[in-house]
């Protein structure tokens, strides 16, 4: 039989899943039954829990061409398994885009792939509502975390159905796209893509109770409360039942919250009315709700909120994407180009992606607040995606079907969990075998063999743990830090690395304009300050500045990129963006946006000089008209616009952009000759340096046909270098020191920039002003280029160092402040701090021709300039490959791919987008990310004290009811009920206060439970623990006055005549043997037991504050102290028949104190041994047996130490070479 071949959904994304078919079967399903119904229910909550199982045993394998039941799987490191019921759609076609017109056969292309359809029949027309019952077809599909899966027979798998983000080109958008859908198509499109709403829908109470109670951790509870209410153990039980309940209560009001919260957000002006155009040119006003992929759906002039994912075909539109980006920025949206003349799948002819196109794109959630428009024609734009499928509708799914969290320390908890159970598998055998023994009966055998699991898996233990966290996210709320996901809270103890996005995080959000440097004659003049000077008025360098930007008026106030207002207000001039009709008529039909120069009012106009009178004039009327803007484009790196001066036939092509792109844009005898020499000066001193240029169309160029323009290089090419724009970014004053602190505390700091971002001399520059990269450490700048001509790709290697701080204008003399390569080779350099540094083009490189490298690059990568989000991506996952626990800092936030496969992702807004992070910031800074580090750290540690304290707790209680089992006794109710509740929780719960320490620390807390410091101190203690109360046990026999106990018994030397008394008329028969010497004597030996350790086990110093500085935790134990040593001391009637507990004589109560003295003392000797010479002895021990260190990044930091050939030596090429072989991709070739 041959191998099944492996089907995936989603391939290459994210979520990307194994699918497998099965087919619903009778007969295991009716074994199932019986399976069920003879184990009281447990095998069906077993099959709850593991849907493969479940699936596995209902079900027989099938093809998934014939299956009714999916079974899915993640691929990634989590492998969890879903599964999901394969349903039939009834419809008229098997397309959504199909125009459903009777023919043998037609083939349709859509955004969704291709599909060849035949109709039998000719009788109907394009009416899917003629079509006959016999044209039905059946749809097979499923649904999966709100996104329906369809099949697909072409690929013979199920796959999503795609709007019109896919697949379609731009010209097809105008063309096929823009007449509208007939009311028919459009119902017949919602019967794939269902109701456009995204709905977060709130579970009854009933439904979250009973998805609470299922859990585990319940079931394992209610297990416990049946067997001890079988053994009598009422109250304890009934102590237990109202702590599950309160915990339940407070888990569904928490969950419920969220929930609610969530819908508010989602649900507000999630549904509106909106006009659509129909196929006739009607338009017709109908709920968002019915909208599909392939509507026209006209922007209203006062704006909405889109109701979906949608490209404009025509108009403009200033949006607010504040939900998305977290930014509250105005954005200009223009029209999709449409590139006609030539046919489909041209090179001008794109095809469309939301992304690549955003600039054209309006995203659900987003707030169009105006329009700009032809005169006489409406704003429109196609719908391509709708529902779940939306950009906001992503955003939601990511935070109602989360990825889980892996975590070293859960996972090993659930491995001590499994060893618990072991021990508790002993006991139970012990306990079985030594009842028969004693000829117990069977009743009492299983009950109390069952008793012992209950006693070593303790079912406190979650909610124990789970205090620290909850503790530590009131501290983070208190600093302004907001968490949703608490379990993350620990994870940020364990960060090693961050990574900080720069402008508007380690920097202000604001850009000052620090000079402009104009270029006449092909060369650079000295640099000014100030641009708004009168003999500059009509320059062209001024008129770029005045239009090449996306600003707009909105209710009078003008906004838009900070960097563009910046630019503009250096101006000094005005922008009218709603002219008069006269000023409309002097331009053209098309409303644009009209710029001018103040007016010159002056005061003594009779003693105005001609030139005077002539500038009064020219400032009247000097005016220019924006007539096409082409925004800007990350990918491309600049944007411009086409305007025209009043009175001037001929219009004019303004550009601005990073410096390289529009220097390669211009004609080569307008750049100058020292242009890269002049630029490395300003951005070696972190300067943002933005180039303008200017081309004068061709009179051939008429308004309508720059209109209609489809390809940018038509305009941006042939250009006239202007000059550069300085623009200066400030570091915010706490970022350099709290770089320092995580410097100090060995947490490495990273530099990502976005793809519109800064030049990557500037970003080193940033990175040496603020810390990140010291003076001292040498920066290697790693220069990839891609295959050409034949020749392989490369990466050249360049050594930069920290160049003087110079204040002056260095626009002449660039010779002092030029990048200097290393031209010697010293035998110190290679034993010196290193970076890299590289922008988005060379890691592209990199990571297709140099993968054997990224493991190298980013151990000591810093700087990563002008990155891409699916790059972002790409460097977090080779962090993650070697180890690094990582978190992403930006202002923003917004719910990009990186931040999700970050460890800890916090966003510096309050803004919506902002719920997509796992923590939000209050404060505009950076001064977060300590706090945040340090409350981890003390959560983690927490988390660590307790599940120690509570393993010990397990054990001691363990061992305690062993010993009492080989004499056919027990502890007694209330025994146990003053121990776990008065004890236990209470010091459970306070041990958990301690806040963190003052400062971050360079050593790191550690990982997980399985490490040998960790299990070495629970083992001692273990051991010690056993040790004193075999001893009691032991020692409590061998007393002269020990007797098997009965009510007249007394050891004590005090008068009991009335008590004797009182026990004589009133005493039952102790059935369970509970009160005798040996139980009464493990009772006070574990009672102090359970204390030491709590103090052995709260770890302070240097990760928490110091137990002593927790007052509920000190006045806890002080109380319980006081409370166990006064009922062992000084008997007291009432609460020795409640606790079921004996007097002994003055002379044994003298050796219990004596026993828990040197217990005392040899449990904190080993504790304190352990912590402050267990790391150091297995530091000698590895070093000796020279074993490899687990962290690979560890690993990989040793290898390159003993490297002669890393880090490249200055001037050497690094080349690609294609292999034979899997391995061995580069070799290095040293450049003479």
């Amino acid at each position: 039989m041959e191998k099944e071949e492996q089907n995936l959904v989603n391939m290459g994304e994210e979520d990307e899943m194994e699918i497998h078919g099965y087919k619903l079967c009778r007969w295991k399903l009716a074994l199932v039954t019986v399976g069920v119904v003879c184990t009281g229910g447990f095998l069906l909550l077993l099959l709850y829990w593991m849907p493969e199982w479940c699936v596995k045993a209902t079900c027989t394998k099938a093809t998934l061409k014939d299956c009714n039941v999916v079974l899915l799987r993640r691929t990634d490191e989590f492998r969890t398994w879903f599964r999901a019921k394969v349903q039939i759609l009834l419809a008229p076609g098997l397309n959504p885009f199909d125009d459903l017109e009777p023919q043998n056969e037609k083939v349709v292309a859509n955004g969704n792939g291709i599909h060849l359809l035949e109709y039998n029949t000719e009788d109907n027309e394009k009416n899917p509502k003629n079509y006959s019952e016999t044209t039905t077809k059946k749809i097979r599909h499923f649904t999966h975390h709100s996104v329906k899966y369809f099949w697909n027979d072409l690929i013979q798998n199920f796959e999503v159905m795609k709007g019109l983000e896919e697949g379609v080109f731009c010209s097809s958008m105008h063309d096929d796209h823009s007449k509208g859908l007939s009311k028919e198509v459009q119902n017949y499109r919602n019967l794939f893509f269902g109701v456009n709403e995204i709905t977060v829908k709130v579970p009854s109470v009933f439904k979250l109770l009973i998805k609470e109670v299922l859990n585990p951790f319940y079931i394992f509870q209610l297990f416990s409360v049946i067997l001890w209410t079988t053994n009598e153990y009422y109250y304890y039980a009934l102590a237990i039942v109202i702590m599950s309940v309160i915990s339940v209560i407070s888990s569904l009001y928490t969950i419920k919250k969220q929930y609610v919260m969530l819908h508010d957000m989602v649900s507000t002006h999630s549904i509106v009315r909106i006009s659509v155009c129909r196929a006739n040119n009607e338009i017709e006003e109908v709920m968002s709700t019915d909208l599909v992929p392939g509507d026209i759906i006209i922007i209203p002039a006062s704006g909405t909120i889109m109701p979906c994912d949608a490209v404009l075909i025509s108009g403009t539109c200033i949006v607010n994407e504040s939900m998305l980006t977290g930014e509250s920025v105005p954005v200009t949206k223009t029209y999709l180009p449409n590139p006609t003349g030539g046919p489909k799948g041209t090179e001008d002819d794109e095809i469309y992606n939301p992304e690549e196109h955003k600039r054209h794109t309006l995203f659900c959630g987003t707030n169009v607040i105006q329009t700009r428009f032809y005169t006489g024609e409406l704003v429109k734009a196609v719908v391509v995606r709708t529902g779940f499928s939306t950009s906001k509708g992503q955003l939601v799914r990511s935070i109602l079907y989360p990825k889980p969290t892996d975590f070293k320390l859960y996972r090993d908890a659930y491995l001590f969990l499994l060893c618990l159970v072991m021990v508790a598998g002993v006991g139970f055998l012990y306990t079985v075998v030594n009842s028969i023994i004693n000829k117990v009966p069977a009743s009492t055998i299983v009950i109390e063999s069952l008793d012992i699991i209950t006693i070593t898996v303790p079912p406190a233990l979650p909610a124990a743990m789970t205090a620290g966290i909850v503790y530590a996210q009131r501290r983070l709320k208190k600093m302004g830090i907001f968490c949703i996901s608490p379990q993350r809270i620990n994870i940020c103890g364990q960060l090693n690395l961050v990574c900080f996005d720069k402008t508007g995080t380690l920097t202000e959000d604001g850009l000052d304009l620090w000079g402009v440097q104009r270029v006449e004659n092909s060369r650079f003049l000295q640099s000014e300050e100030h641009a708004s000077v009168d003999s500059l008025v009509k320059s062209k360098f001024i008129a770029c500045m005045a239009t090449c930007h996306s600003l707009t008026k909105i209710e009078g106030v003008l906004s838009g990129d900070p960097l563009d207002l910046k630019m503009f207000e250096a101006t000094g001039w005005w922008i009218l963006e709603e002219a008069t009709e006269e000023e409309t008529a002097l331009h053209n039909q098309i409303m644009p946006t009209v710029v001018r120069p103040p007016k010159q009012l002056l005061s003594d106009l009779e003693a105005r000089m001609d030139q005077e009178m002539e500038l009064y004039e020219l400032s009247t009327s000097y005016e220019i008209g924006i007539v096409r803007q082409l925004p800007f484009s990350s990918a491309l790196q600049r944007m411009s616009v086409v305007a025209r001066v009043l009175g001037e036939k001929r219009m004019d092509v303004y550009l601005k952009g990073a410096p390289e792109v529009v220097a390669s844009l211009c004609k080569k005898e307008t750049v100058p000759e020292d242009f890269t020499e002049v630029l490395e000066s300003y951005t070696k001193q972190g300067f943002r340096v933005i180039a303008m240029a200017h081309r004068k169309l061709e009179s051939k160029l008429t308004w309508h046909r720059v209109q209609n323009v489809s390809s940018r290089d038509t305009v941006e090419t042939n250009l006239d270098f202007l000059g550069l724009i300085i623009m200066q970014n400030k570091l915010k004053t706490e970022t350099p020191a709290v770089l320092e602190d995580l410097r100090k505390a060995n947490i490495r700091t990273v530099m990502v920039t976005d793809k519109s971002g800064d030049n990557m001399l500037t970003a080193i520059s940033v990175a040496r002003d603020c810390g990140m990269v010291l003076p001292q450490d040498k920066v290697i700048v790693a220069e990839a280029l891609p295959p050409k001509d034949g020749q392989a790709a490369k990466i050249n290697w360049q050594y930069t160092d920290n160049p003087t701080k110079c204040m002056t204008r260095p626009g002449i003399n660039s010779e002092e402040i030029q990048m200097r390569l290393e031209n010697e080779a010293s035998d110190n350099w290679q034993r010196d701090r290193y970076h890299f540094a590289m922008n988005g083009k060379s890691f592209a490189v990199i990571v297709e021709h140099f993968q054997d490298l990224i493991p190298k690059l980013v151990l000591h990568g810093t700087v990563f300039a002008r990155m891409a989000p699916d790059q972002k991506t790409q460097l977090v996952e080779a962090l993650q490959r070697v180890d690094k626990a990582r978190g992403i800092v930006d202002e923003s936030c917004p719910p990009t791919t990186a931040l999700k496969r970050a460890h800890s992702g916090i966003s510096l807004s309050e803004l919506e987008a902002s719920v997509a992070s796992p923590f939000t910031s209050k404060m505009p800074n950076i001064s977060c990310v300590p706090n945040l580090i340090r409350e981890g750290r003390a959560a983690l540690i927490t988390s660590f004290c307790v599940f120690k304290f509570m393993a010990l707790y397990s054990i001691i209680q363990y061992v305690s009811v062993t010993l009492l089992y080989s004499i056919l006794s027990n502890l007694g109710d209330f025994q146990f009920l003053f121990i776990d509740l008065a004890i236990i929780l209470v010091i459970a719960f306070t041990m958990s206060l301690n806040p963190a320490w003052k400062e971050l620390v360079s050593q790191k807390p550690p990982s997980g439970l399985i490490a040998a410091p960790l299990l070495f101190s629970v083992l001692s203690q273990i051991l010690i623990c056993l040790t004193f109360q075999l001893l009691g046990f032991l020692w409590v026999k061998q007393q002269p006055w020990y007797e098997t106990w009965t009510p007249s018994s007394n050891a004590c030397n005090l008068s009991y005549s009335n008590l004797l008394h009182s026990k004589n008329s009133t005493h039952h028969l102790d059935e369970r043997n509970i009160e005798n010497y040996e139980n009464t004597t493990i009772f006070f030996i574990s009672c102090f037991q359970y204390l030491s350790v709590a103090i052995v086990f709260s770890k302070g110093k240097p990760f928490r504050q110091p137990g002593y500085k927790n007052g509920l935790f000190v006045a806890a134990l002080v109380i319980l102290y006081a409370l166990v040593f006064l009922m062992m001391l000084y008997p007291i009637e009432a609460i020795d028949q409640a606790l079921q507990i004996l007097c002994f004589k003055w002379k044994f109560k003298g050796m219990l104190l004596s026993i828990y003295n040197i217990y005392c003392l040899y449990a904190l000797v080993f504790q304190n041994g352990i912590d402050h010479w267990g790391e150091r002895f297995l530091s000698w021990l590895l070093c000796h047996s020279k074993r490899v260190p687990k962290a690979k990044y560890m690993h990989l930091a040793q290898e390159l130490l003993v490297d002669p050939d890393w880090p490249p030596k200055p001037k050497t090429t690094t080349e690609a070479k294609a292999p034979p072989q899997e391995n061995g991709s580069y070799q290095i070739i040293t450049i003479t």
